[in-house]
């Protein structure tokens, strides 16, 4: 029997007008891409999501690409080791941000540097005038879920099956979950 793929959650972040300042742990810095960090790119990417990614032929090739939204925490001796991207879909209005291609070295996590490399690509869709943000991400990756709620995203219930899911996640996160329903009602997910 065939299984049905699931879509992917979304979540919204409605203002990025009032974003917290980028604050780092001791040891690491914040840039855009540099020439050399596509390998960098790739390593951590493949890491966070496993098979192969290739940044000539999966963000370079993409029409938003742009260096600077392709943002990087890197150790001080130029090592990337997090990264987000502030890209653009064509499929939501011109004043909204896709938080993209969020990854994360292992041997660097507990230190808040998802959140940090996503904070870095908001304030970058911020420069470019875009207010709002979204993001596609999946039930299973807990702390990334964690990190975009820290954020101010919420879920938008874009699906019939999207309710459960994040009832589910409320449960499991043990936290009430604010978020909006297609029609743009607001609600609250209870654990």
């Amino acid at each position: 029997m065939e299984q049905q793929q699931q879509t992917q959650l979304l979540m919204i972040r409605e203002d990025l007008g009032m974003l917290p300042d980028l604050v780092l742990p001791q040891g690491y810095v914040e840039h855009r891409l540099r020439p050399g960090d596509d390998s960098g790119w790739e390593r951590i990417i493949t890491a966070s999501f496993g098979g192969e990614h290739r940044f000539d032929k999966g963000m370079a090739a993409d029409d938003p690409y742009k260096p600077e939204r392709v943002r990087f925490i890197s150790l001080e001796n130029g090592e990337p080791v997090a990264t987000a991207s502030a890209w653009y879909r064509p499929q939501w209005k011109a004043d909204t941000g896709y938080l993209h291609m969020v990854g994360l070295l292992p041997a660097h996590a507990g230190k808040k540097l998802g959140y940090a490399a996503s904070l870095a690509a908001l304030h970058q869709m911020a420069r470019e005038g875009r207010t709002r943000a979204v993001l596609h991400t999946d039930d299973f990756r807990i702390p990334a879920i964690k990190t975009y709620l820290n954020l101010g995203f919420i879920p938008e219930l874009a699906d019939d099956s999207h309710l459960d899911r994040w009832i589910a996640l409320a449960r499991l996160l043990n936290r009430v979950i604010p978020a909006v329903q297609g029609n743009g009602t607001r609600t609250e997910i209870t654990p």
